[in-house]
């Protein structure tokens, strides 16, 4: 099922990088909650880390996948690009809101992902998942459900770190 869901995120990241000619990503390592994969596109090497949630409320719908990624694009200059997903289409006019502790961020969206609405802030909302206790991310589905996962933190400073050189 995991393997299934990790095709699924690959497909959907690479649709929303708009690259077409890929191959299948390659698992690097796990820490704890969060893998570290690799596939070669044809704009070079993407690495990126990736977490499933750990509850996912109201628990009385079908949310389909949900992912939240942070990816490393050297060859296109992109690094460490955080990425939420979904398995539905978002609300179009709403914003997913990502919480770390006490620290919120907001992201635009797009069909069924979302990416952060200010890029300078990319920085910071990746260093405070390293040292966060807790991350949730809450979302608004183009059908009017409000939405709220839950994600554990652990292990996504080793997983990132094992991208850090990622060419």
């Amino acid at each position: 099922m995991f393997v299934k869901s990790i095709a699924t995120a690959l497909t959907l990241t690479l649709a929303s990088a708009g690259l077409a000619a890929a191959q299948s990503p390659t698992r690097i390592e796990q820490f704890k909650a969060w893998g570290a994969y690799s596939y070669k596109s044809t704009g070079g090497t993407v690495c990126y880390v990736l977490s499933v949630p750990t509850t996912k409320e109201p628990a009385s719908v079908n949310h389909g996948d949900i992912f939240f990624i942070v990816s490393q694009r050297p060859g296109q200059n992109i690094s460490y690009e955080p990425q939420a997903m979904m398995g539905y289409p978002l609300k179009e006019t709403s914003k997913v809101t990502v919480t770390i502790d006490d620290k919120n961020f907001i992201m635009f969206v797009k069909e069924t992902a979302a990416w952060v609405e200010n890029a300078a802030e990319e920085p910071a909302l990746v260093a405070a998942m390293k040292t966060g206790k807790a991350m949730s991310v809450k979302a608004v589905s183009a059908r009017g459900t409000g939405t709220n996962y839950t994600y554990s933190l652990a292990g996504i400073s080793a997983a990132l770190k094992k991208i850090e050189s990622c060419k």
